[in-house]
């Protein structure tokens, strides 16, 4: 059938922010702008060894070569305790360094540690995001009484209590780190809520008093107002708080040589407050307006996604979790899913500059929180859909890649089939888009590549790839590559298939793929010079 080409695909739209594809990268006499791909290097059942960090700085060349070009790395800051994944956040200032919470480091390692993983991964160009909780804090050093009232679980607008006093782990000294970057101490005054009266024991939410003091206006309308979380909730209205916070960040930042930030739980964070956030950070830090930052807005609503990117004046990425939840319905449908609707509803078909597309991650893995756990049967068609395609800035998983931890471990069974499509993606998958979603499952699509005037005027051959996916029985597409590519030979190199396509004199061929997989064709020659394996293969059935 005649190619179909997206609105995306047709306008020339510039990276995604953070996306680092203004490098230029050389493969065999082709210079070609890198296309840019995210990690997130971390699963929530990472060892607590203490030598994360150390396994980030030994991995920096082998990443790099995978073609990733920035990192997502887990909180680094202290936590409540050396095993902590870093989401109880004791201690923004502390990045391991001080002795605090019956430790050094934190469960990744020392600071000293991650500044020297960080410095090996800049080295090659790599980015780092480092993942800022902002939402609450856990571990206080001493209780407080104050006034507060109790509130519904489910509507925390309504108030179930009068006024009471409470007992509260409220107060944070940081008695180890002694006043050093900051000599804020966190009281009562400083947060919105907590979940346990100390007093008498009793684990419910309270709404703290004060003149002036509410749940924050601008969050999720879960729960009447979702500003409640866990722990002792953050009041990012007070002029303090604000202060610290904005310090910390661009502190961090320069401390760090950080590119940007991934932002935990911002449904529950007032939008205003994270908006002067970020665009203090741009004023304040050499990034400028170049400053990365993606945020986790947890809700498969594209309205309530638009709204919160409107808060931001649009200037800020979020991982695409409508996506998320389509691969977790085509995964347990199989055959059945019709594929064309794949990207129905995700905020890369709408807005593919804001779109941080993802497949797992340390939440959706098996036994956590959000637990939506893409299976590996269709991880390879996931990731293609990610990796292969014009819209959107891709973030693989790391337990994709290294494999979950834990007491029910798992194996990354896909783990190569992701570090081929990698390889595509950071050589081949580059150019126009056309796409052939008119099958219920078997879709394809093709990268036309890049022609001289597209690179700049460089002398450079052209990169393209056909792709074919099928999530049923096997199946094939009459796609078109490009003019004056009749009679090229085209070989599959991610799915098995054997036989060479020669192109017709129209540009045309028809490119198959087997039952419940994904094929990339790419012209024999690339093929041959880039996936050393396949050349015997290639010349036997030349």
């Amino acid at each position: 059938m005649a190619a179909t080409a997206t609105l995306a695909a047709r306008r020339r739209m510039p990276p995604p922010p953070g996306a680092a594809l203004s490098r230029k990268q050389t493969h065999h006499n082709q210079s070609i702008p890198l296309n840019g791909t995210m990690m997130q290097f971390f699963e929530w059942h990472v060892p607590a060894d203490q030598k994360h960090w150390q396994r980030l700085k030994e991995r920096a060349i082998e990443l790099k070569e995978m073609g990733i070009t920035a990192l997502w790395i887990p909180p680094p800051t202290k936590g409540c305790g050396p095993t902590d994944v870093g989401y109880s956040v004791y201690d923004l200032w502390d990045l391991g360094e001080f002795d605090q919470k019956n430790t050094v480091a934190t469960k990744y390692g020392t600071k000293e540690e991650l500044i020297a993983g960080i410095k090996a991964c800049r080295a090659l160009g790599i980015n780092i995001y480092a993942d800022a909780v902002l939402n609450h804090k856990l571990g206080a050093d001493k209780t407080e009484t104050f006034k507060a009232v109790e509130v519904a679980r489910d509507d925390t607008t309504h108030d179930i209590s009068g006024e009471q006093e409470v007992k509260g782990w409220t107060c944070f000294e940081f008695p180890g780190r002694k006043g050093k970057y900051s000599d804020m101490v966190w009281h009562h005054h400083h947060f919105t809520g907590i979940d346990f009266n100390a007093a008498n024991k009793r684990q419910a939410i309270y709404r703290i008093l004060g003149e002036g003091k509410y749940w924050s206006d601008n969050v999720d309308a879960e729960n009447g107002n979702y500003d409640y979380l866990m722990g002792a909730d953050i009041d990012t209205d007070h002029p303090e708080v604000i202060k610290e916070l904005q310090n910390w960040l661009v502190w961090i930042v320069k401390e760090l040589d950080l590119s940007g930030v991934r932002l935990d739980a911002v449904k529950h964070i007032d939008a205003k407050f994270m908006a002067n956030l970020l665009e203090h950070a741009r004023k304040n830090t050499a990034p400028g307006e170049n400053f990365f930052a993606v945020a986790e807005y947890w809700k498969n609503s594209m309205s309530d996604l638009e709204d919160y990117l409107d808060a931001h004046d649009w200037k800020l990425s979020l991982f695409d979790v409508p996506l998320h939840f389509n691969f977790a319905a085509a995964a347990e449908a199989g055959a059945s899913y019709d594929m064309r609707q794949i990207f129905d509803g995700t905020l890369v078909q709408a807005h593919p500059m804001q779109a941080c597309t993802f497949v797992n991650n340390h939440d959706t893995q098996p036994g956590e929180s959000l637990a939506s756990w893409i299976p590996h049967w269709f991880q390879p068609h996931a990731y293609a859909l990610t990796l292969l395609r014009r819209d959107g800035y891709p973030c693989v998983f790391y337990g994709d890649v290294y494999g979950i931890g834990g007491e029910n471990p798992i194996e990354p069974l896909a783990a190569p089939a992701i570090k081929n499509l990698l390889k595509i993606r950071a050589r081949f998958a580059y150019g126009d888009q056309d796409d052939y979603f008119d099958h219920p499952s078997t879709i394809g699509w093709v990268r036309r590549g890049l022609s001289d005037e597209d690179s700049g005027g460089e002398k450079t051959r052209q990169v393209g790839c056909a792709v074919v996916l099928c999530a049923g029985d096997a199946g094939s597409k009459r796609m078109f590559v490009g003019d004056g590519r009749g009679g090229q030979e085209w070989v599959d190199v991610a799915g098995g298939r054997k036989e060479i396509v020669t192109i017709g004199e129209d540009g045309f061929a028809d490119f198959w793929s087997n039952g419940g997989s994904v094929s990339v064709w790419l012209r024999k020659e690339e093929a041959a010079n880039t996936f050393k394996w396949k050349k015997e293969e290639l010349a036997a059935n030349a």
